[in-house]
């Protein structure tokens, strides 16, 4: 079976700040190309505005992540960070490496 419409992206303005900041910074993109790339992430992720913030983990920008996953519901945060892995679950959330995500079976 497919997965195929069960998984969805949620993001919030700050982690969308955060990424388009990356790719001025270190990618060197100029603001056509940062404008264009946030419009067409907001065509497929679900932008949260979380209500509460958060000082679980070390890195402010990683309690942004953990802030949208607890507003948007989420089930899973899927990332490489090694400082949310660490943490494993937080509130209900899991926190998985790619593989792990990839390689679970899908729930019905």
């Amino acid at each position: 079976m497919g997965r195929a419409g069960l998984i969805r992206i949620d993001t919030s303005e700050a982690i969308l700040e955060e990424t388009l900041g990356v790719l001025r910074d270190k990618f060197g993109w100029g603001g056509y190309q940062i404008q264009h790339a946030r419009e067409e992430l907001l065509k497929f992720v679900n932008l949260v505005a979380p209500k509460h913030a958060l000082a679980v983990a070390d890195d402010p920008d990683d309690n942004r992540i953990l802030e949208c996953a607890l507003e948007a519901g989420s089930d899973y945060i899927v990332t490489w960070d090694k400082g949310l892995l660490r943490l494993g679950e937080y509130a209900g959330v899991r926190i998985v490496a790619p593989a792990e995500f990839v390689a679970r079976r899908p729930e019905r």
